[in-house]
């Protein structure tokens, strides 16, 4: 009862010591010392009252004490934290780890804590955004604690948590149990309701092998077409043109015509945004120039470079105003188009199609003339949950890396047959999308409102790619992810060590 629990701990007794501190300046062990020192204390200093509630619960003099230490430390994302909160990271991570920049403040918590499991062999059970798991912190941070014995034991998959504040915003969380291995009974996996016996847990959560998926320059399976950053105007905006602004520019000077092109970002493509930039040859400075509105959007794109920081930038490309800084490869026939990022609320990653004469910026991926069954795969289940776990999360939005996502992405091999219906897949796909033109694909895509018969094509395609996998349909997302990371694993055993090289443009 409450009455019986007040009488185990009122009056209060002089058993301990409040510290007010920050906890990644401290030592822990000083704040809280081994167990051994702790019970002696708290013998000497509780009195006949506090002996008598170690007696109540069932515990004597013999009994082996127990530490807990509980917190809420700030989670604080990329982009989050204060030059205080960088100086703690640094003070924390500076020699344990190569580069930290991508790592939660919350992850310094995570260390701390492996390292009280060492010296006590305890056990943590930590709550944090699923963030920590995910993307390019995860290989960041996770070799630094998961090592010198120390496993990860149980964890409770990504679920939604919420409180009743004024200003609460919904996160997405996990739970990772970690300690010494020379305690582990068993590892075990939580999920909704349901639990499982596992043989390992890796810091992705998963009963796979403990690995760290980093980016490649080059994709894993050599039948992949090559995934590239899209074009960089660095114009100030001064080369793009609303629908409006283009036709007015063909009506005063007709010439350009032939230079606009449909110019396409994430949002553009998502949400069916008319965008056109100018494309302007070394030989049409001269025709450009003639024109007042034109010529004035040169100059101002030759005073924005003049004074980047940059020095290709100030001292060559503000010379040539009219070319972009980085075009990319245009296609020949047609282009697959990526979005950087999309709602997480989406079941499919809406990659699509683009004509030849379409610019995709440097705000989406592109695969230039990539055979179509390329697109079946992107448009998958099954690399939607792969991109989720290895590229993480931009705020809750899957966010694309071609070098993370794409580049390491296990395939099984393709026959010629698998690809022929792989083909015949993303063209249903792309049919279902136009028969509900002028819809556009965040419309499309959007769960609650999702046109059946392009779901139909999605499941289509999900079940005659997974059939190329494991002979029939997956049971869920974790089986999906755990064939994944075996596939991963014998792959990368197999082939030749990347060599690190700069992200693939």
């Amino acid at each position: 009862s409450q009455h019986e629990a007040r009488a185990m701990v009122l009056p209060l007794h002089n058993t301990g010591h409040i510290v007010i501190d920050n906890a990644l300046r401290v030592d822990w062990l000083e704040v809280c010392p081994p167990v051994s020192k702790v019970l002696v204390a708290e013998h000497d200093l509780a009195g006949p009252t506090g002996r008598l509630a170690l007696e109540d619960n069932g515990l004597d003099d013999n009994a082996e004490p127990e530490t807990f230490i509980c917190g809420n430390p700030p989670y604080l994302g990329k982009g989050k934290k204060t030059e205080d909160h960088q100086a703690d990271m640094d003070h924390i991570f500076r020699g344990r780890l190569k580069k930290w920049g991508y790592v939660d403040y919350v992850g310094c918590w995570f260390l701390l804590a492996a390292d009280y499991c060492r010296s006590q062999d305890g056990a943590v059970a930590l709550v944090a955004t699923n963030s920590l798991c995910q993307g390019r912190q995860l290989p960041q941070l996770w070799p630094a604690i998961l090592n010198r014995g120390i496993v990860i034991d149980f964890a409770h998959l990504s679920f939604k948590w919420s409180n009743s504040a004024v200003h609460n915003a919904g996160v997405t969380c996990v739970i990772v149990g970690f300690r010494q291995s020379t305690k582990l009974l068993r590892r075990q996996i939580f999920q909704d309701e349901h639990a499982r016996i596992v043989n390992n847990i890796n810091a992705y959560l998963l009963d796979a092998p403990t690995i760290y998926i980093e980016s490649r320059p080059n994709t894993l399976s050599g039948q992949l077409s090559k995934m590239i950053t899209g074009s960089v105007p660095n114009d100030g905006g001064n080369l793009l043109f609303s629908l409006e602004e283009r036709i007015s520019t063909i009506t005063t000077l007709p010439e350009t015509a032939a230079m606009f092109a449909r110019f396409l970002g994430s949002e553009d493509f998502l949400h069916g945004l008319d965008r056109y930039c100018l494309i302007i040859g070394d030989d049409e400075i001269d025709l450009i120039r003639s024109d007042t509105n034109l010529n004035k959007r040169l100059d101002a794109i030759a005073a924005l470079r003049s004074v980047s920081p940059k020095v290709e930038t100030r001292e060559i490309l503000s010379k040539f105003p009219h070319r972009f800084q980085h075009h990319a490869d245009m296609p020949l026939q047609s282009a697959v188009i990526v979005p950087s990022v999309s709602s997480e609320r989406r079941e499919w990653f809406p990659a699509g199609l683009l004509p030849a004469n379409d610019v995709v910026s440097n705000l989406a991926f592109t695969i230039p003339d990539a055979p179509l069954w390329n697109l079946s795969l992107i448009a998958s289940r099954l690399h939607l949950v792969w991109i989720a776990t290895v590229c993480g999360k931009l705020k809750t939005d899957f966010r694309y890396s071609n070098t993370l996502g794409w580049n390491t992405f296990p395939v099984s091999p393709l026959t010629e047959q698998n690809k022929a219906e792989l083909t015949a897949c993303a063209e249903a796909i792309l049919l279902a999308r136009e028969a509900h033109f002028p819809a556009t694909i965040a419309d499309l895509y959007d769960p609650e409102a999702m046109p059946d018969d392009l779901r139909r094509a999605h499941e289509a395609n999900d079940e005659t790619l997974e059939r190329i996998y494991i002979g029939r349909r997956f049971k869920n997302d974790t089986e999906r992810l755990e064939k994944l990371f075996e596939m991963y694993t014998k792959m990368t055993a197999a082939a030749p060590k990347a060599i690190k090289g700069k992200r693939a443009a």
